[in-house]
């Protein structure tokens, strides 16, 4: 499942340069004038100088990275940035090419050049079909990621960040006025959500503004009022202010959000009941959308980083669905159930014994036993990667504003330096669905040995250019995650049978969403035909089916990139065992993936074979 910050993590990066120049790589710093480098280290310098520039013009992944310069600013979410950013990143490829000899770099700096190249190549081949996009969705809007990115991103320490935080509240404003204008120009062009989507933006962007200081008599807080109390309590109790400061700044905090902030989110809920009833009531595919096939084509392009078609890919996820089904009943026949699979998908689905209380204590009691999973896991790490995380991972239930019932958990990566926690984020609202079965798999895969061990190893790489330590490739990372849960078998997890299911329920649906999300967007499936093939091959409830089919729905490709990416990894293994023999060591492969950061799928398997061929010796 992919988490929200590495997808936002990546497009900010590809969207918010400004208006200077590219420096070419003959000028780029006077230390090449005193110092004979290798052609290696010339670029790696030039790569570091050029990731710094992208860094500076996007204020956001500065703090996502833990730096406090330009503490104050929000990135700019125009079409005209977008198009800027076009534009340099182009130059800096002709730069590239113009300035540096390929063949006199190491395998290490060719991998580099190569992924930088792909970046820009891939950007482009999106940038077309630009407002094919959704823009406020219940899955990606960031109608609901910008007050979160206040809540949880950007930190506190002293008066200085706390004003800057008041500052951000406008600025988030006029982000939000940007993406209005381009889900305007959208709709112009018949792109929009389906309703069900709608319904959800509008109830989300209504919780952000509901509470005080929103309305007066209200005895709630509303989240970003309970959240400036609760960093401005904090400066108080540490005597970094006093109690007239503090006053100041709670009266600026509540003017910056009726001021700025609510007019933004009253003009995102009316223009959207306005173009509510121009939204399709029965989800249709982008197969639908003037040039959709051509869309949904560089979608899979560009979240699978293959050239597979979107038949292949529904054939592939055919063959893998009618494989684990049959893993499935040879599980419930060592159980012991008596009855078909479908009669025992209902089973563990109904079963009480199954189901957390549905109530605090419950919630609670899943946050404390994924932990405990998480936690046996790192135990094992040892056995199986040289390289081991140094970064801490938290487990907490979703923020109540932007929570829905039985939506995917993830994951938000953490800062290098560890000053922010890696945190699991699970939708506990409604937890009949989320069965105790399923959970011992999602602990793995959004922790460890999943995206938290890939994301902190990646974070904390030496040796490779900065860029290489926050890029992300959705098929390596998710593909990573997905083959993390299969791993943890061989690693002693799941000695629960019926945990051992779960394990096999979440594979198999990922095998389905190949089926599904190709069905809804290449073969103009309804959402009730999705629905349907999912509930005859998954115990998944209801309605954790629903919300997986309407989040594929609006996120065109994304769920194919799991099982592609798994399947990949696994062939490589097979590929270095088969080639190594007895010098085959699965710590030393583990670290050949993840040492390089993420990596689109044909660069990954050049590095296995690089590192193949000098095993051999």
């Amino acid at each position: 499942m992919k988490t929200a910050f590495s997808i936002f993590l990546l497009s900010v990066l590809l969207s918010s340069c400004g208006q200077d120049s590219v420096p070419t790589a003959t000028n780029t710093t006077a230390q090449e004038s005193r110092v004979a480098l290798t052609e290696t280290e010339r670029l790696n310098l030039w790569f570091d100088e050029r990731n710094e520039e992208f860094l500076m013009k996007s204020p956001m992944n500065l703090t996502f990275l833990g730096r406090k310069e330009k503490y104050d600013e929000i990135d700019d979410a125009s079409e005209a940035a977008m198009d800027e950013e076009l534009r340099f990143w182009g130059q800096t490829v002709e730069d590239l090419r113009a300035n540096f000899d390929y063949e006199a770099l190491t395998n290490s700096a060719k991998i580099s050049y190569d992924i930088w190249v792909y970046q820009y190549e891939n950007d482009l081949a999106m940038a077309p079909f630009r407002r094919h996009a959704y823009i406020f969705d219940q899955m990606n809007g960031e109608h609901s990621f910008l007050p979160d990115f206040l809540m949880s991103i950007h930190s506190v320490a002293n008066e200085t960040e706390m004003r800057a935080y008041i500052t951000r509240i406008g600025g988030i404003s006029r982000r939000l006025d940007q993406l209005l204008v381009r889900a305007q120009l959208g709709a112009e062009q018949g792109v929009r959500p389906p309703q069900f989507s709608y319904e959800i933006v509008l109830q989300e962007s209504a919780n952000i503004i509901s509470g005080a200081p929103f309305e007066q008599d209200s005895e709630t807080d509303s989240p970003l009022w309970a959240d400036a109390k609760g960093k401005i309590e904090a400066l108080l109790e540490a005597d970094e202010i006093g109690e007239d400061k503090a006053s100041e700044l709670l009266s600026e905090v509540e003017a910056a959000l009726l001021e700025t902030l609510e007019p933004s989110y009253q003009s995102l809920i009316s223009w959207m009941q306005d173009d509510f009833k121009n939204a399709d009531q029965q989800p249709r595919g982008v197969v639908a959308l003037n040039n959709g096939a051509e869309y949904y084509k560089a979608a899979l392009a560009n979240m699978t980083t293959t050239s597979l078609s979107a038949e292949e890919i529904y054939t592939l996820g055919l063959n893998e669905v009618a494989r684990i089904k049959q893993e499935m009943e040879a599980l419930k026949e060592k159980i012991g159930f008596q009855g078909s699979l479908p009669e025992f998908f209902n089973y563990v689905n109904t079963d009480k014994d199954f189901l957390y209380a549905n109530d605090d204590e419950g919630r609670q009691g899943y946050l404390d036993d994924s932990a405990a999973f998480i936690s046996t896991m790192r135990s094992k790490l040892p056995d199986y990667f040289g390289m081991l995380p140094k970064a801490e991972l938290v487990v907490k239930r979703v923020e109540a504003f932007r929570e829905q019932d039985g939506a995917a958990q993830h994951y938000r990566e953490g800062t290098a330096d560890g000053s922010r926690p890696g945190v699991y984020y699970a939708h506990l609202s409604d937890m009949n669905a989320m069965p105790k079965y399923a959970m011992e798999t999602v602990a793995y895969h959004e922790g460890i040995p999943g995206h938290h061990l890939q994301k902190s190893i990646q974070k904390e790489l030496e040796g490779v250019p900065e860029f290489r330590k926050i890029s992300g490739f959705t098929s390596y990372t998710e593909g990573w995650a997905l083959y993390a849960e299969r791993l943890a078998k061989e690693m002693g997890g799941f000695e629960d049978p019926y945990k051992d299911f779960g394990r096999l329920n979440d594979e198999m649906f990922r095998a389905v969403r190949l089926v599904v999300d190709t069905g809804i967007h290449a073969k103009g499936w309804t959402e009730q035909q999705a629905f349907d093939y999912f509930t005859e091959n998954s115990s998944r409830s209801e309605g954790s089916i629903r919300s997986e089919i309407q989040r594929y729905i609006v996120t065109p490709g994304q769920a194919t990139s799991y099982k592609i990416g798994m399947l990949k990894i696994l062939e490589l293994r097979e590929k270095a065992k088969n080639g190594l023999g007895e010098k085959f060591d699965i710590r030393a492969f583990h670290d050949t993936v993840l040492g390089g950061g993420a990596l689109p799928l044909a660069i990954l398997e050049r590095v296995v074979d690089n590192w193949i061929a000098e095993t051999k010796g």
